[in-house]
């Protein structure tokens, strides 16, 4: 019985948890997986670009909306990695905070 009771509040709590997140962002658990997949294709292919600098870029993504933040090293850098946020399928728009920093 005790084992039960538990095993309730445990699920009860974690339920809990999980609908307190979900409100402080305003996202569904949907659009929390979406901008994921999003954010995590996005790095992918940063790191597949010839610049090393769009390795260390900062990707997030939040209601399909791409921020992008971090050091490049030209403008052009810069605009090539809002163009590869900008193909990913899902993006709903990039807003692009990186920062030019010549070596």
């Amino acid at each position: 019985m005790a084992r039960r009771l538990y095993s309730f509040l445990a699920v009860a709590l974690l339920a809990l948890n999980l609908s307190g997140c979900t409100a402080i962002t305003g996202e569904t658990l949907g659009q929390n997986i979406d901008d994921t997949t999003i954010t995590t294709t996005v790095k992918g292919k940063l790191a597949l670009e010839k610049a090393s600098s769009l390795a260390r870029v900062g990707v997030d993504t939040v209601r399909g909306v791409v921020h992008l933040t971090g050091v490049v090293e030209s403008a052009a850098t810069r605009e090539r990695a809002g163009e590869v946020a900008r193909s990913v399928g899902g993006v709903r728009d990039v807003v692009n905070n990186l920062q030019v920093q010549s070596r």
